[in-house]
């Protein structure tokens, strides 16, 4: 069966890089999206950049140097893999952000600090000594277990409020999201900072721009300006100037770099 897919991933399947994704089970889905695994192996001089436009909320990674929590970053981040190694992480749903964070989530926006609560001796063991798939679940899931009882009625609704940014493509705004949650405008943007640190308006667009990168990797003769339509975009010119920004290339540099001329 395969796992979950990632929008946030902009360049998978290079050579070299293998990652696997996959949810670990229920009772833990309004506290964990999924789990990725990446394994390197490259050789000696080369590099590989990972570009990375995170969903809104935390992740904690661990390696064997140990873990950190990641904020949400409004910003493509580029990570250079060499040699060979591991790493483990955890992609959580916005309602985990209170319970995760040492101090307020709008704090670590961007940002990324040590995480001693994960249990890096235990995975170490697993990823280092041929642990399963299943082994490497059932060690989170004991982690993970206690911290999903702590979710809370405002923490759900914050994941509904993702889901819908994520999944429907009538939100093009962030009244469109207040509405799908039933509560005010200012009542959803306290909610949106209490729990992940962004505004309403970043899950959308976060969305929007996930699906133009990863499109344009995997088809980069796609038409640029049918594609910002098909986004919700006023017309192309917006659309690039806000890919540039949050990207670092424009759309059309995406393509080309993809294979598109």
């Amino acid at each position: 069966m395969s796992g979950p897919t990632s929008k946030g991933h902009l360049n998978p399947g290079d050579a070299g890089v293998a990652f696997d994704r996959f949810e670990l089970g229920p009772g833990l889905g309004e506290l964990v999206r999924h789990v990725w695994v990446v394994h390197w192996n490259l050789p000696a001089g080369e590099t590989r950049p990972q570009r990375v436009l995170s969903y809104p909320a935390f992740n904690v990674v661990v390696q064997r140097e140990g873990a950190v929590l990641a904020g949400p970053d409004p910003r493509v981040s580029v990570t250079e893999l060499r040699g060979s190694g591991w790493g483990v992480g955890v992609l959580f749903r916005p309602a985990a952000g209170p319970l995760l964070a040492t101090r307020p989530p709008r704090e670590l926006v961007g940002k990324i600090e040590p995480f001693p609560d994960a249990p890096t001796a235990r995975i170490t063991t697993l990823l280092e000594r041929g642990g399963s798939r299943h082994d490497l679940v059932a060690a989170l899931r004991h982690w993970l277990g206690p911290l999903a009882a702590s979710v809370d009625e405002s923490g759900m609704l914050v994941n509904r409020v993702a889901r819908a940014a994520e999944r429907d493509r009538d939100v093009v705004r962030a009244s469109d999201l207040a509405d799908r949650a039933g509560v005010g405008l200012r009542t959803l943007e306290r909610l949106t900072r209490e729990f992940i640190g962004v505004t309403p308006k970043w899950l959308i667009e976060c969305r929007r721009l996930q699906e133009a990168a990863t499109r344009l990797h995997a088809h980069p003769s796609t038409a640029l300006s049918p594609l910002a339509a098909e986004l919700g975009y006023a017309d192309y010119a917006h659309f690039a100037r806000r890919y540039t920004a949050i990207v670092g290339e424009s759309p059309r540099a995406t393509a080309r770099a993809a294979g598109g001329g």
